[in-house]
């Protein structure tokens, strides 16, 4: 069965060939303002992602498409604009913990199934030499909350309490449970 990534993520793509599974990519052109509880918004706008890419497949396939934000005290934070946004975001995270929501939504013919996973992530305390550090790597700039679990900006976080592929953008093991509900074997 042919698998459908809605999504133009570097981040994804890896992790869906880390789990063995042969995808295309047709990236989703949704309109991505949203507003309500940051849970609500990462499942509509996954949902939405995924309903836009549809009109484009045809014959049988799932769609997957996934939308992540990071949460600090009910406030949304997005993918830094430049430099001074990256910093002020990342010294807001210093020190305390947040919240990174990914959303996903899996359609298979006339079936959408949506689910949205949550994880807590603990920084460290910061010095202003390691936030300018690690802006200056230019690893905040593609990621919402201004940094990447999965490169440099490990070594920012002091724990992770949930899936770590949440904080990545795409929880593997629901994944592959919502998709084994869609009669998807990844492991032929």
């Amino acid at each position: 069965m042919r698998i459908i990534l809605a999504s133009g993520s570097p981040r994804r793509q890896q992790l869906l060939s880390q789990i063995g599974i042969s995808f295309e990519i047709i990236v989703s052109d949704a309109d991505e303002n949203i507003e309500g509880p940051v849970h609500n918004q990462v499942e509509a706008l996954a949902k939405r992602k995924a309903l836009a890419v549809k009109p484009q497949v045809s014959g049988e396939a799932v769609i997957i498409a996934a939308d992540t934000l990071v949460s600090v005290d009910g406030r949304v934070l997005s993918k830094p604009a430049d430099k001074e946004d990256a910093f002020a975001i990342l010294n807001v995270l210093q020190g305390r913990k947040h919240t990174v929501y990914t959303g996903v939504a899996l359609i298979k013919g006339k079936t959408l199934h949506s689910f949205v996973d949550a994880a807590d992530v603990y920084f460290r305390p910061l010095c202003n030499k390691e936030i300018t550090g690690y802006i200056n790597t230019g690893e905040p700039f593609d990621k919402a909350g201004a940094y990447g679990v999965q490169g440099r900006g490990a070594v920012l976080i002091e724990r992770i309490e949930g899936d770590f592929y949440t904080v990545m953008g795409l929880p593997l093991s629901r994944l592959c449970v919502a998709l084994g509900e869609m009669g998807v074997d990844i492991w032929w």
